[in-house]
């Protein structure tokens, strides 16, 4: 049991260390996301080539925004999520590439 729980106290602090990296602050209800790697091969073994390969669909929140009146971000840190294939808008920072979009273009939680 012991060891289950600093493997928990393990990764929040690996997360929160990751994020202090991150100088980027998303403002009123956006957030920034992490999106993960496109997949390399099918389930059947056969490898995609890169110009086949789709962009992928499901990343993790990296900050989020304060929200607004209206609509209080309900989404945190480290929350994995789908969005639309063309949400967001596409940027680079320290050679990671991210995604900054409305919360209301994700579609889910993970």
């Amino acid at each position: 049991m012991d060891f289950i729980l600093y493997g928990i106290v393990y990764e929040i602090l690996k997360l929160k260390k990751d994020m202090s990296k991150i100088n980027i602050k998303p403002l009123a209800d956006r957030v920034l996301v992490e999106p993960s790697e496109a997949e390399t091969t099918t389930s059947s073994g056969i490898i995609i080539p890169d110009t086949a390969k789709e962009k992928p669909q499901r990343g993790k929140i990296v900050a989020v925004g304060p929200g607004t009146k209206e609509n209080p971000v309900t989404l945190k840190s480290g929350d994995i999520v789908l969005y639309g294939k063309y949400a967001g808008t596409e940027l680079q920072h320290e050679g990671v590439d991210y995604l900054i979009m409305k919360e209301s273009d994700i579609l889910a939680i993970v």
